[in-house]
């Protein structure tokens, strides 16, 4: 999996799915526990995919994206976040007002960190690369980039050719050759 547009959830049941092929009537969906079981959803489902999820705020934003928040979470804690889908709602909403202190707490409920912290359990076994800050990937992209260029490459002048196989100027003691 690339991002979480791969990984969707359905209401009403639990776990998270990733999306293989969305269609026209529905989409299909693989659980990502140990089974594996395949399904199609019908219009009657209601799925949502995780990149599109926020988690209201009271910032001028309104709403702070989930995958941002899972990457704070993984950055702080790693494997473990030191709660469960068994912990109080107290700490839940102590956990969550640690992560995200602006949350908005007339509109995020103890059962809506329930799922946060229960998808995070799925995604740290799962897809941990998902994760990962992007801002890595950019830099070790650039890094890769940066050793593939030569050292050698000059600005040309021109009607110059790079590697000096053709420059612009005749020189009459020679004859040109034409390839």
């Amino acid at each position: 999996m690339k991002d979480l547009t791969e990984v969707a959830s359905i209401s009403g049941k639990g776990g998270l799915y990733k999306v293989l092929k969305p269609g026209r009537s529905g989409v299909i969906l693989e659980s990502l526990d140990e089974k594996k079981m395949r399904m199609v959803t019908n219009p009657t489902h209601k799925v949502s995919i995780l990149a599109e999820i926020s988690v209201y705020t009271t910032t001028e934003d309104g709403a702070a994206p989930l995958e941002d928040l899972l990457r704070k979470i993984y950055r702080e804690f790693g494997d473990d976040p030191g709660v469960d889908s068994k912990s109080t709602p107290e700490e839940l909403m102590s956990f969550l007002e640690y992560i995200l202190p602006e949350y908005d707490t007339a509109r995020v409920y103890p059962s809506d960190v329930k799922k946060l912290v229960n998808w995070y359990g799925i995604l740290v076994k799962v897809a941990p690369e998902l994760l990962k800050e992007k801002k890595e990937e950019k830099k070790e992209a650039a890094k890769k980039k940066d050793e593939g260029k030569s050292d050698n490459s000059q600005s040309l002048k021109k009607g110059e050719i790079s590697g000096g196989i053709a420059s612009g100027k005749k020189d009459p003691d020679k004859k040109q050759k034409m390839y």
